[in-house]
């Protein structure tokens, strides 16, 4: 199919997580056409297909929640997985969302005064190409896409299980194994506590410093910053998580010198929320472990920087994702090296040319909520 055969729009949309979705709705408000591209067989992917069960939002729902429809009353504080996966379904029948899945986008350029997006129909490798044309595009792929798990020299040889986090759904199955978490992401801390929960013998790898922080804490802060500088909400942050988890160093965890808020804003570093997983390491319930180095003794053994190596029966690399936009997004489209906006927030989610981010800030879907708003506004000045 040529280009002159493209199907034309408005805005094209790549992705339906919540970015996407909030997107959607928000052009959806201000009756602005789309066309969604999701490369998926369903809304949320990460959230439907890729997530452990046991999942909870860390923030209290009202930082959760998309434009334009409240969670229900009844939803808990914290919406665990299954509630927000019905209100995202909720959430696309009520604003008419119908994306285009099994839509995989090989690339998208700015020609002729237009988006010009290839997509890649079915995925079943036939080539079943076919072209759509918008003046808009928003790039809704969000922070999480393709998983990675690191080089570890050594680990073809593991005669073990080696799977990564977006394959694990519960502990169940492995009570009484030897499983190692290689990666102390609020989904590898979270990890580690459910596999405990079910009896396993579990280690978790701890490389680099981390704040632990409490929930309470946490959305304290996000009030705070309304009102305070950021300086002093980090302040307060660290001061009140010392008091409650008191000195983590003598369980391998450091702190970093940096606030956990001003981490995160800055290079994107989200502080652990403790959903339980200290009081494990304290217990000796959970072991901490130093960097990864090798798998020896023919599959054997896995060493650690300190020396010291241990037997496994699991290795779980919750080792977090890359984004994948620069592989399909071609020209000079305003994101880094890791896929990132290269403007600084809170004027991240404006490209040149008709070009979007959303969810793209590091800040959640509180982030993403905001950035469909700014975005569908501006479009709907445009035109």
């Amino acid at each position: 199919m040529t280009n002159s055969a493209a199907e034309q729009t408005t805005v094209l949309i790549v992705g339906a997580g919540p970015s996407g979705l909030a997107t959607a709705a928000c052009l959806h408000q201000l009756s602005i056409p789309y066309i969604m591209l999701e490369r998926e067989d369903c809304i949320a992917s990460i959230f439907n297909k890729y997530s452990y069960n046991r999942l909870h939002l860390h923030l209290q729902k009202q930082y959760c929640e998309l434009p334009h429809l409240p969670f229900p009353k009844e939803f808990p504080t914290y919406v665990p997985r299954k509630d927000f996966l019905n209100y995202l379904n909720n959430y696309a029948s009520c604003f008419n969302i119908n994306p285009r899945f099994n839509n995989l986008v090989k690339f998208a350029k700015f020609e002729e005064g237009k988006w010009k997006v290839e997509v890649e129909v079915g995925g079943d490798g036939n080539n079943n190409n076919i072209w759509y044309e918008g003046r808009f595009l928003v790039v809704a792929t969000g922070e999480n896409t393709e998983p990675v798990v690191p080089e570890v020299e050594g680990l073809s040889e593991f005669k073990g299980e080696v799977i990564h986090s977006t394959e694990y759904k519960s502990g169940e199955k492995y009570e009484n194994k030897n499983v190692l978490v290689v990666g102390a992401g609020n989904s590898g801390m979270e990890t580690a506590l459910d596999l405990a929960n079910y009896g396993a013998k579990t280690s978790i790898v701890i490389r680099s410093p981390v704040h632990v922080v409490s929930r309470w804490s946490v959305n304290l802060g996000l009030m705070l910053q309304k009102s305070l500088p950021l300086h002093l909400v980090d302040s307060m942050l660290v001061l009140v998580n010392i008091i409650m988890y008191g000195d983590l160093t003598k369980y391998g965890i450091q702190r970093p010198k940096e606030g956990p808020f001003s981490g995160l804003v800055r290079i994107g570093k989200y502080p652990i929320i403790d959903m339980g997983t200290t009081e494990k390491i304290k217990s000796g319930e959970i072991q901490v472990l130093p960097a990864l180095k090798s798998i020896k003794g023919g599959g054997d053994e896995v060493v650690f920087e300190n020396g010291k190596s241990y037997q496994f029966d699991v290795i779980l690399f919750a080792t977090g994702f890359k984004r994948s936009t620069h592989l399909w997004l071609k020209g000079d489209h305003g994101l880094n090296q890791d896929g990132l906006p290269k403007a600084m927030f809170p004027n991240h989610w404006k490209g040149d040319n008709g070009l979007y981010f959303v969810g793209l800030a590091r800040h959640g879907l509180y982030g993403a909520a905001m950035d469909s708003q700014n975005i569908a506004q501006h479009i709907f000045k445009l035109i």
